[in-house]
């Protein structure tokens, strides 16, 4: 059974006993798809303004935990994350007796969070205003509408004094990753950016559900041998060139959909620009609420399943990006140009971290796994999250079928070796099971005296 056929009861209840006489702003406040439009906001903010991957998911995670802790609070079926996630403090209450939109009060927080862990300053207020507008032109008394902004403005409060606990003011004054040139194998910057290492101590964040970045370890990657033509490194070296080299159409397309780099230099003679898309976990993101849609969820059920995930998302990375810089592996642009063509290039961008395992082979498991819960392995829907950039819809069978297609598209791209695919998969997959069992979001006892 997926969590979103546990609670339709719970649902009916909603909509059948509890309907209020005048229902006009709760119904437009209440609607799954205004929660999408604001994840949506963030995406934006986070895609205009350049951030990596690791980030990115850091700040989905924030903003998400904040909206799910106010409607884990105004719906007696839904558990909240306090003693759940790592450190979560014990979350405010309304005022006896104050009347609160838990919905309204989800999507403030998540907007005022995801403004204060993003840059440029001010980036989400606008759309903070357009919602608060909204309720007020809507007809929600004032009454409500304050005491709606004050709780929402008491869980942010206390989301972000959390949020600022987990180390990562510190990773930014860190030691700064030194290369070495002189070892083989050793990660060096590629072209055409040779931009510097990113996030080198992503690690050293604190978690959310994990109890560290090596809770789940994959082996240690292939030993490095070029002179031995039948060693596991080499053939597979040598397959990331020759399946560069013979790309199909339909390869070209994965590899193309599922690139998901946020800040693509593109360079033409003398002339070079910088192109933007969503990183894996704004894609992931998008998946979310596409697939809310697809399945029907209601506003609570919506919001779970973007937590869910930012969640997956972030300890996801927190966990790849321990092994990607323990093991500080060479991406195969750098190998082959060395050892097989001075010229070889990747068909898409390699980007500025080490090899070994994949990110996106590891939080797309991760993500998979969590989804598979809330919606089910059947659930068919077009990923549509990428035709903005003039990419087309990818039909999805399953998202765990998504996040394997994710991972090999990392092999067309020609910017990781089979193994870091491979063993990233079965680290996320180890990451999204232990999360799916560790974090309990249906309080199934409060659901079903609701049905009564």
């Amino acid at each position: 059974m997926t969590i979103l056929k546990a609670i339709v009861p719970a649902m009916l209840c909603a909509l059948v006993a509890c309907k209020p006489r005048n229902s006009a702003y709760k119904t437009v406040l209440n609607d799954p798809i205004l929660f999408c439009k604001t994840v949506k906001q963030l995406n934006d903010v986070v895609l205009e303004n350049n951030f990596p991957p690791v980030i990115a998911s850091r700040n989905y995670a924030y903003a998400n935990i904040a909206a799910y802790e106010c409607i884990a609070a105004g719906d007696s079926c839904f558990k909240s994350l306090v003693g759940q996630i790592n450190h979560l403090p014990q979350m405010p209450i309304a005022g006896q007796g104050q009347i609160v939109n838990y919905s309204l009060a989800a999507l403030l927080s998540f907007t005022k969070v995801g403004n204060a862990v993003t840059f440029p300053e001010g980036s989400m207020m606008s759309y903070y205003a357009y919602l608060t507008n909204m309720a007020d032109s809507l007809g929600m008394p004032a009454d409500e509408l304050q005491n709606t902004i004050q709780y929402a403005d008491s869980v942010v409060a206390t989301i972000l004094r959390w949020s600022k606990k987990d180390n990562y003011a510190q990773t930014r004054s860190a030691e700064k990753y030194f290369v070495q040139t002189n070892i083989n194998n050793r990660w060096i910057p590629t072209p055409p950016m040779y931009a510097s290492a990113i996030e080198p101590h992503w690690a050293s964040i604190r978690p959310l559900a994990l109890d560290s970045a090596s809770q789940f370890l994959p082996p240690a990657p292939p030993v490095f041998n070029v002179t031995d033509r039948n060693s596991t490194y080499y053939k597979a070296m040598l397959a990331v060139k020759q399946i560069g080299d013979s790309l199909t159409e339909v390869q070209k397309e994965i590899a193309n959909f599922w690139d998901d780099n946020p800040f693509k230099m593109n360079v033409v003679g003398h002339a070079s620009y910088a192109t933007k898309k969503f990183s894996p976990p704004g894609h992931w993101m998008n998946i979310v609420g596409i697939a809310a849609k697809k399945a029907n969820a209601n506003f609570n059920t919506t919001v779970a399943a973007y937590t869910h995930t930012a969640i997956t998302l972030f300890d996801g990375f927190i966990s790849c990006w321990g092994e990607k810089y323990r093991s500080n592996t060479a991406r195969p642009e750098t190998v082959i140009n060395k050892y097989l063509a001075e010229d070889w290039h990747p068909f898409i961008q390699t980007p500025p971290f080490p090899s070994y395992t994949s990110g996106h082979a590891t939080v797309s498991a991760a993500a998979a796994e969590v989804m598979t819960a809330w919606f089910g392995d059947n659930l068919l829907l077009s990923d549509t999250s990428l035709l903005e950039f003039g990419i087309k819809a990818r039909n999805i069978t399953s998202f765990r079928a998504a996040a394997q297609e994710a991972a090999l598209s990392r092999l067309y791209g020609g910017i990781h070796f089979k193994h870091d695919n491979d063993e990233g998969n079965k680290v996320g997959i180890k990451i999204g099971q232990y999360i799916v069992q560790k974090l309990v979001f249906i309080d199934a006892a409060p659901c079903l005296n609701n049905n009564k």
